[in-house]
């Protein structure tokens, strides 16, 4: 049986996705058939969701392997990143 090439795939990026959003903070949460990753921005007195991602846990398993992967080659190229301390705060989400 012959191997069939890779179907191409065209996705739209719509252009108010272009910028991006940025984010300092981050919540995650998880039921039995998803996680959900909040991202926020936050800077004292408020702070507002800028993107809010839902995935299986079979993609976020994948999502973490890719995000580890990279870090992982980032170091190579540029070296160790230094892990931040976590911020000491009395901000409570709601």
């Amino acid at each position: 049986m012959a191997t069939q090439p890779p179907k191409e795939i065209k996705v739209n990026f719509p252009q108010d996705l272009y910028a991006g959003v940025y984010s300092n903070n981050m919540a995650v949460g998880h039921n039995r058939e998803e996680f959900i990753m909040d991202f926020l921005m936050v800077a004292p007195p408020a702070g507002a969701v800028t993107a809010r991602i839902i995935v299986s846990p079979g993609h976020m398993k994948r999502i973490a392997a890719a995000l580890q992967d990279n870090l992982r080659k980032y170091e190579e190229k540029f070296g160790e990143i230094r892990q931040a301390e976590e911020p000491k705060s009395d901000i409570q989400f709601n």
